[in-house]
């Protein structure tokens, strides 16, 4: 069975490795076939995965009805991440945080999920027209109602981070994180640290890049979020393919895969931290659930870090429109 982890200082355990089930309904091309995405789901829980990824606006809606359904016979026995933020549940639309807004996306998910609570509740992006003190305020009052048990934000800044845990105690923060993206590193994570936050990165494989299954060549679905993506361009999926090849290097000494070695890396970075690798094979499953098993020494870690320093990463990780969501 996967190891477990518990998220900063509070008593949320979860499998090391969770699973981002977005991708089963939305942003990756069309929606998977629902009876094989409950099949994933289920193949994941009985491999030891506790912790399942969704959001009101994955579909819309679709992805919460998707995981209530696959979870619920042992509902009891995982974690469900689920997200609130955006105005009518539409990633499409603005940001949306208001306390009316909140308590009827609580609502409306737990129908959805099938559940009478949602173990942890995040804010999908910074709203700045709403007082981050007011947002944790409303959660507090869900989480006195039984409603919610722990709550997170996800893809903030350091100053909202502070704010928000001041007034009640943060879980979680969910944002990207892998060796594509690693500025987390530089303030993110020191104030977790301090804060006694857990740390769930998304995206830990690059949104598919670091499994080494695609270079220049390759052709995403048109409805496909990587086709807008700066880094997935041509001309930058070409230049970047020096962090894949690194490794691919690592992971032959290990043998390993490359997605393998980049998710171990992630693990060992702090204990936590507890990626949610998306995917809609069960190969892929079993393969980044076996990323537990790879010990990365000291020497390994030096290694591949002087090595991912040297490399530089070519393009925006967001279109413009959607950079300014982050970070806040």
């Amino acid at each position: 069975m996967l190891p477990k982890r518990t998220l900063g200082k509070s008593t949320l355990e979860v499998s090391a490795i969770g699973l981002g089930c977005m991708g089963l309904s939305f942003g990756y091309g069309p929606a998977t076939n629902e009876k094989q995405a409950i099949e994933l789901i289920r193949s994941a829980y009985e491999a030891g995965v506790t912790f399942f990824d969704t959001a009101e606006c994955y579909g819309p809606f679709t992805n919460e009805e998707l995981v209530g359904k696959a979870v619920s016979p042992f509902r009891d026995k995982v974690v469900i991440a689920t997200k609130f933020g955006f105005e009518d549940g539409d990633s499409k639309k603005g940001l949306d945080s208001s306390p009316t807004r909140i308590r009827m996306v609580a609502e409306a998910s737990l129908k959805r999920l099938r559940t009478d609570y949602i173990d942890l509740f995040y804010q999908h992006r910074v709203d700045p027209n709403v007082p981050i003190e007011e947002v944790a305020g409303t959660i507090q009052d869900l989480i006195k109602e039984g409603k919610v048990r722990h709550w997170g934000l996800s893809e903030a800044g350091v100053t909202t981070i502070r704010a928000a845990h001041a007034v009640q105690p943060l879980t979680a923060l969910q944002s990207e994180y892998s060796l594509f993206f690693r500025e987390p590193a530089k303030e993110i994570i020191p104030t977790l640290e301090e804060l006694g936050i857990g740390f769930v990165p998304f995206s830990p494989l690059g949104k598919g890049f670091l499994t080494g299954a695609i270079n220049e060549t390759t052709k995403f679905d048109s409805t496909d979020f990587r086709n807008i993506v700066p880094r997935f361009s041509e001309e930058n999926r070409k230049e970047n393919q020096a962090l894949v090849d690194l490794l691919k290097a690592v992971a032959s000494e290990k043998g390993a895969t490359p997605a393998q070695i980049a998710l171990a890396w992630l693990l060992a970075q702090k204990s936590w931290i507890a990626p949610i690798p998306g995917t809609t094979k069960l190969s892929r499953l079993q393969e980044n659930i076996g990323a537990v098993n790879i010990q990365l020494s000291t020497e390994d870690l030096q290694h591949i870090d002087n090595a991912a320093a040297q490399i530089q990463i070519h393009g925006a990780r967001y279109p413009e429109n959607l950079q300014n969501r982050v970070g806040k």
